[in-house]
C-alpha cells in the first residue's frame, strides 16, 4: 500500500470526507512533531475496514506506509490472550484453574488463569534484574528465571497489577497444551486465517528503527533490537499499520475462524474492580479498558525501547483507531489513537443501521408481546427484528434485558440485570400462557390479578382504597 503523500487513503468507496481527513492529518502531524518522533504511521478502521491512514516522518517525502513493521510492545498480550481463550473454547482447560494444573513448577503455580490474563494474580511486575526489555533472552533460559523466589506483590485476586512475566507464563501455557511454539501456534490459529503475514516475531523488511530521542536537545539514540526469548509473549511482536486495521476489525466483530464475538465479549468486560474514583481506566481478559471523552474504549497500549503503540476500539462508534511511532517515548502513541476516533466520531458520527420489519411473523410470539407485571411494578417485552425478545421496565431501571432464543424453547438473558438468567413462558394445563419466569421472578399479565401466578399468593379481597 505505497504512499504518495503524507495524507493517504485507501481505495475502499467509503472514505472519510475531506475535512476529517484533515483533521485526522493535522492531529497525526502535531503529534510527531511535538513528540520528537523519528515517525508516525496511524489509521483509522471504520465498521471493520481501514478508510484513512496517515504519516509523518523527519525525512521530507520519506513518511513510512502502512505496510512498514513496528514493534508493538505489550499489544503482543491481547494475541496471547486470544490463544488462552481459544484453549478455553476448546475444553483444554477453565479460566479458574490454577496455572500448576497445567504448566507446574512454576512460581506462580497458584494463581488461575484468568487471574494471568486480568493482571490480578499478585504477580511481580517485571523480572529480577537485568531489565528483560533489552537483554537477550538467552539470559533467562528457564520459567524460574522470569519471577523472583517470592514473586507475590498482592493478594492473589485483589487487585490489578501489571506483570509482564505473568504473560510470559500464559505463553508457556499455550506452548505447554499445543506442543509447540507460541509464535507458531499464533501464525498458524490466528495471524493466518485473518491473512496478518506482516505480524512477526522479529522485525521483516520493511520495518522502523527503534530511537531514543534525548530529553533536552534534539538528537538521537539507537535501541538494541533484542529477541526476549521466554518473555516475548510480554511484547516481542512486530507489525505494520495494515496488520493492525485487520486486527482491530477482529477485536470488533470477532471470526468464527479465531475466536467468536461472544467470546470477545468477555473480554473486554472488567475482571477486577476499578481503584480510581472516576473509573477512566480498567482490564479485562488480554484487553484494557479506557474512558475518552465520554467513550468506552477497548484495546491496548504498547511500549518497547525504541517504539510505542496503542489500538483501541469504539464499539458504540463502529470506530477503532492505531498509532505507531518509533520513539522510545515522546508521542503518546496510545492517546493518540484514542484521540482519532473523538476526530472521527465527532465530524462523521455512526448512521444507525435502517429500521426493518420481520421478514416472518411467529404468532405466538408475537401474542407474548405487550405489558408484563413483575407485582406492580409495569414492565413491556418487544420482539424485535434480530429475533430477540426485550424485556424493558417503563419507568426506566436496570432490570431490563435483551433475550436470545434457546434451542429448549427457553430464551437466554444477553445484557443487563438478567445476562445469562433464563426467561421461560409458563403455560397452563390447557396451553395457555400463565406467566413469565424470568429467573425465578414472575411477570403477570396484570397487577397482582386475583388468578395471578404469584409465590405467596394475592389477598382475596384485590386491590383496596384505603
Amino acid at each position: 500500500m505505497p504512499m504518495s503523500s503524507d495524507d493517504q487513503m485507501t481505495d475502499q468507496p467509503d472514505q472519510l470526507l475531506p475535512t476529517t481527513r484533515r483533521a485526522l492529518l493535522h492531529r497525526v502531524a502535531v503529534a510527531q512533531a511535538e513528540g520528537r518522533t523519528p515517525s508516525l504511521v496511524a489509521g483509522v478502521v471504520r465498521e471493520g475496514r481501514l478508510v484513512w491512514s496517515g504519516a509523518r516522518s523527519m525525512i521530507d517525502g520519506h513518511a513510512p506506509d502502512p505496510d512498514v513493521q513496528y514493534r508493538i510492545g505489550s499489544l503482543t498480550k491481547t494475541f496471547v490472550a486470544v490463544l488462552v481463550l481459544r484453549l478455553r473454547d476448546e475444553g483444554l482447560l477453565d479460566l479458574a484453574d490454577p496455572l500448576g494444573r497445567h504448566l507446574p513448577g512454576t512460581p506462580a503455580d497458584d494463581a488461575t488463569v484468568a487471574q494471568l490474563l486480568a493482571h490480578s494474580g499478585g504477580l511481580a511486575a517485571e523480572t529480577p534484574e537485568p531489565w528483560w526489555e533489552r537483554t537477550d533472552g538467552a539470559l533467562r533460559p528457564e520459567l524460574g528465571d522470569l519471577l523472583e523466589e517470592s514473586p507475590l506483590k498482592h493478594p492473589a485476586g485483589r487487585r490489578h497489577h501489571y506483570s509482564n512475566p505473568g504473560y510470559a507464563l500464559l505463553g508457556a501455557l499455550v506452548e505447554k497444551l499445543r506442543g509447540e511454539p507460541w509464535g507458531e501456534v499464533l501464525r498458524r490459529e490466528v495471524l493466518a486465517p485473518l491473512g496478518m503475514d506482516r505480524t512477526t516475531l522479529l522485525p521483516e523488511h520493511p520495518h522502523a528503527g527503534g530511537f531514543a530521542v534525548h530529553p533536552w536537545a534534539d538528537v538521537m539514540l539507537p535501541e538494541p533490537l533484542t529477541d526476549t526469548g521466554l518473555m516475548g509473549p510480554a511484547g516481542q511482536l512486530w507489525s505494520t499499520g495494515a496488520d493492525l486495521a485487520r486486527w482491530a476489525a477482529f477485536l470488533a466483530a470477532g471470526d468464527d475462524k479465531v475466536l467468536k464475538a461472544d467470546t470477545l465479549a468477555e473480554m473486554r468486560r472488567p475482571a477486577v474492580g476499578p481503584e480510581d474514583a472516576e473509573w477512566t481506566s480498567g482490564y479485562g481478559l488480554g484487553l484494557q479498558l479506557r474512558r475518552h471523552e465520554g467513550r468506552l474504549l477497548y484495546g491496548h497500549s504498547g511500549s518497547m525501547p525504541g517504539f510505542t503503540a496503542g489500538l483501541w476500539v469504539s464499539a458504540d462508534d463502529g470506530l477503532a483507531a492505531f498509532a505507531l511511532s518509533n520513539a522510545t517515548s515522546g508521542a503518546n502513541t496510545p492517546l493518540l489513537a484514542a484521540q482519532l476516533i473523538g476526530i472521527t466520531a465527532t465530524h462523521e458520527p455512526r448512521l444507525p443501521a435502517p429500521w426493518r420489519p420481520l421478514s416472518e411473523v411467529d404468532e405466538e410470539l408475537l401474542a407474548l408481546t405487550g405489558p408484563w407485571y413483575w407485582g406492580a411494578a409495569p414492565n413491556v417485552l418487544r420482539l424485535r427484528a434480530e429475533g430477540v425478545l426485550e424485556l424493558t421496565e417503563l419507568a426506566g431501571g436496570r432490570r431490563g434485558s435483551r433475550f436470545r432464543p434457546q434451542p429448549d424453547g427457553s430464551w437466554l438473558g444477553l445484557d443487563n440485570y438478567y445476562a445469562g438468567e433464563t426467561l421461560r413462558v409458563v403455560r397452563r394445563a390447557d396451553g395457555t400462557v400463565s406467566h413469565l419466569d424470568v429467573g425465578s421472578f414472575v411477570y403477570t399479565r396484570e397487577p397482582y390479578g386475583p388468578a395471578a401466578a404469584v409465590p405467596g399468593g394475592v389477598d382475596p379481597q384485590g386491590w383496596q382504597a384505603f
